[in-house]
């Protein structure tokens, strides 16, 4: 097979395009899709400060390398979140990366800022641990943006993820979040700062190959609290899908953001507020998080025939 480019032998076929590609030929094929899709959505402007999420993993820090190589002023920040072998790793490859690049990196410990590791969050609230985690990063990213100064927090989701993600929500006709799906996620309040995910044509094998063509050492483990997720159910069932229809996934996405989400964003009638208690964005009194930590630091003390609940102190 031969490179749709150069003529020179392919290294990576991608259907969807009816393409083949050779090394740097793919490599400038993925960033000019990156570009695109910035453009196209309005997503950074020339000089503006990004930041953004790194975990550590193929998505997080192809995304960094290409906003890099793009010529985008960025700082990157990781969560440290607590999981066992997993999370020292991921961290250590994201410190590796900004070293090597001479980049500025923020870490934040999830269990130094709140007192407790993801883990342990998740056997104190009795709920899911990728629910408490997925509420902490959303929370603590935010705060990092607009504490640190930045207009934009860029992840890596990448085609694979969006399109799982709408594929669930369809299922179950979560039409909350069906409105918030969107590669842009304006700052609809001064406590929250904008969202975007540049990487919602490139699919998760499309990223690999980019870190490996690159030279990019990623963090190959997924999380072990992900193991038997729904959301890996509806990437196996979109990639069967693509397999017998290649471009269905990415169609499937799109066609959602240009033929349904602008009714639902019509209809949309959110009144955000600042949460009581930290003073973030928040529909309600106190915001998700706020709650959730009140609940995590609640003990349950029990003297002879009496049970009783209190709040643990929190962190300085």
């Amino acid at each position: 097979m031969k490179c749709s480019t150069c003529q020179a032998k392919a290294a990576i076929e991608i259907r969807r395009h009816n393409a083949a590609f050779c090394g740097p030929c793919f490599l400038a094929h993925l960033e000019r899709q990156v570009q695109r899709t910035i453009e196209s959505e309005k997503m950074l402007a020339a000089g503006e400060r990004v930041l953004v999420a790194v975990s550590g993993g193929k998505d997080s820090l192809c995304l960094w390398e290409v906003l890099r190589r793009l010529g985008y002023e960025t700082t990157g920040l990781h969560l440290d979140l607590g999981i066992g072998d997993y999370s020292p790793e991921g961290r250590k490859k994201t410190e590796a990366y900004a070293e090597a690049h001479d980049l500025p990196l923020q870490v934040i410990e999830v269990k130094e800022e709140t007192g407790f590791s993801i883990p342990e969050l998740a056997g104190r609230t009795r709920r899911p641990p990728c629910s408490g985690c997925g509420l902490s990063k959303r929370y603590l990213m935010n705060r990092a943006a607009l504490e640190g100064g930045f207009p934009v927090l860029a992840t890596g989701h990448n085609l694979d993820d969006v399109a799982a993600t709408l594929l669930g929500n369809v299922l179950h006709w979560q039409v909350e979040q069906l409105t918030r799906m969107t590669p842009v996620r304006p700052a609809s309040h001064p406590r929250l700062v904008k969202t975007v995910k540049p990487l919602i044509r490139i699919t998760e094998r499309e990223a690999v190959a980019y870190c490996l063509l690159r030279g990019t050492d990623y963090h190959e483990d997924e999380c072990p609290n992900a193991a038997g997720a729904t959301l890996l159910l509806y990437k196996d069932i979109v990639n069967q899908i693509e397999a017998v229809s290649p471009g269905s996934k990415q169609a499937f996405y799109q066609e959602f953001g240009k033929r349904v989400r602008p009714h639902l964003a019509a209809s949309e009638t959110v009144t955000l507020r600042e949460c009581e208690a930290c003073g973030q964005a928040t529909t309600g009194e106190v915001c998700a998080y706020c709650r959730m930590m009140e609940r995590a630091r609640q003990v349950t003390v029990r003297r002879g025939r009496v049970t009783r609940t209190v709040l643990e102190v929190p962190p300085a």
